[in-house]
């Protein structure tokens, strides 16, 4: 198995499921934590701030991190809106989104314009309505340039699978005709911006991550190793069908030695 210098571990099916702690991904970041080996969280959750994120995993799983270790195509987003735009300061945008979403990107100096945006960005969004959507529809019509913040179509909680981020962002490619640009995983976007951010070698980290589709997809289009942990979503059996395999495959993160 090979020696890292840095991990991105997706939450939801890696440390936790739902409100479930996973007793083995405790010990790992311990172990990481133990030997001083970077670690960032990399989620492609845009409902929750870093402050909170961080709180969950204090509160309810024990696990204490910093802000600055919490990544979400929230802050990716808005790295992705300054580096569109020569001053972010004079552009305008509308959100169909939660406030871990909104904080992240107004914390930019962009304006909001639900009538004439330079950016429609949209993401889950627990209070949506025909009218926001309409608005989003209206102002990508209009010119606005679409963002999706990620594509996941549903969400596991304790009742079930949940439209997720990517059904929403689908009503609006549908109303629109127009395809959204994608930020979160398993883009390129987000693992490059972790990588800037935390300053880690492309060749030197690995994505941790339960779900074939959004984390290892991640790592294979950015070029940065994988390690498929089944304790969420993908079975061995899906994941035995793909053309193109995670570098590790483990049933627990116990199996892992940093």
């Amino acid at each position: 198995m090979g020696k890292y210098q840095g991990y991105l571990i997706d939450l939801d099916g890696t440390i936790y499921r739902g409100r479930q702690p996973i007793a083995a991904a405790h010990r790992f970041v311990k172990r990481l934590q133990d030997k001083n080996v970077p670690f960032a969280f990399l989620t492609n959750n845009t409902t929750k701030t870093p402050q909170q994120v961080v709180a969950n995993l204090n509160q309810n799983h024990q696990i204490n991190v910093l802000e600055n270790q919490i990544i979400t195509p929230s802050l990716a987003t808005a790295s992705y809106l300054i580096a569109d735009s020569d001053d972010i300061t004079q552009k305008t945008c509308y959100i169909v989104g939660q406030m871990g979403l909104q904080s992240a990107i107004f914390e930019t100096g962009i304006k909001y314009d639900e009538n004439n945006p330079d950016y429609v960005i949209v993401g889950l969004d627990f209070d949506v309505t025909y009218h926001k959507f309409e608005l989003a529809t209206l102002a990508i019509k209009r010119g606005a340039k679409f963002i999706g913040t990620n594509a996941d179509t549903n969400l596991p909680n304790e009742r079930g699978l949940v439209p997720g981020a990517g059904s929403l962002i689908s009503l609006v490619e549908t109303a629109t005709q127009q395809k959204a640009i994608y930020i979160g995983k398993p883009q390129r976007t987000i693992a490059d911006y972790a990588l800037k951010v935390k300053g880690w070698q492309r060749d030197k980290v690995a994505i941790i991550g339960d779900n074939y589709n959004t984390d290892i997809k991640c790592g294979l289009n950015s070029n940065i190793d994988t390690i498929l942990v089944y304790t969420g979503v993908s079975t061995p059996e899906q994941v035995a069908q793909q053309n193109k395999q995670p570098t590790y495959q483990i049933q627990s993160l116990d199996e892992w030695d940093v």
